[in-house]
């Protein structure tokens, strides 16, 4: 196949797909039962975020550490895919690169809950 140019009616036209592409990966993300998780933990954060009124720059730790959170269980489940379709039956190294790859989404989940301790805990502390 040749290179597409620069620019192309078919380079924008695979803009689009690849949007759509993404979107579709998004929808497989979500069918994970972990994303699931993270998704709902999201969404109550954000109510909590909602009902304690945190400022702009509280919104933007919160935000960013759902991103990093997310993203992180996006690349791993795209990792546990890949090493599932190369390597079908057990293999050390591909226990080793799907558990590194969890690692990275727990090293995420544990800086975005020390995020929220540290935009809701003193909030939530005054209330108590």
């Amino acid at each position: 196949m040749p290179p597409i140019p620069p620019n192309s009616a078919a380079r924008s036209i695979s803009r689009r797909a690849s949007f759509g592409h993404a979107l579709r990966g998004l929808t497989v993300l979500l069918r994970q039962p972990n994303a699931r998780i993270h998704l709902l933990a999201s969404c109550l954060v954000m109510i909590l975020g909602s009902w304690l009124q945190i400022n702009a720059h509280e919104w933007l730790a919160v935000i960013l550490a759902i991103g990093a959170v997310m993203g992180a269980e996006a690349l791993n489940t795209a990792l546990e895919l890949s090493v599932d379709l190369v390597q079908p039956e057990w293999h050390e190294l591909a226990r080793d690169a799907k558990d590194v790859a969890a690692a990275g989404v727990l090293i995420c989940s544990l800086a975005a809950l020390v995020v929220g301790v540290v935009v809701f805990g003193p909030r939530l502390w005054a209330l108590g």
